[in-house]
């Protein structure tokens, strides 16, 4: 399986990272590399938990990412 991560800069360094498709599953890291390895594991673990609970395991197609441009409006 695969899940949309986004990572975001943490105000005190490093990085955060959310999964979409299973809220409340975050995780955190010093670089973006660890930041994906921690996510990966808290993905595995937020599964493995839900799978014991007996949930459903959700699927992840319905995240679109996409990033706009705008233009600086003066005030």
């Amino acid at each position: 399986m695969e899940y949309t991560i986004l990572i975001h800069k943490a105000e005190e360094g490093g990085f955060w990272a959310e999964v979409p498709a299973l809220p409340g599953c975050l995780s955190q890291g010093e670089t973006v590399e660890e930041t994906i390895a921690n996510t990966k594991e808290a993905i595995g673990l937020h599964l493995a938990c839900m799978k014991e609970d007996k949930e459903e395991i959700p699927v992840d197609d319905e995240v679109i990412i996409s990033r706009v441009r705008v233009e600086t409006v003066a005030v």
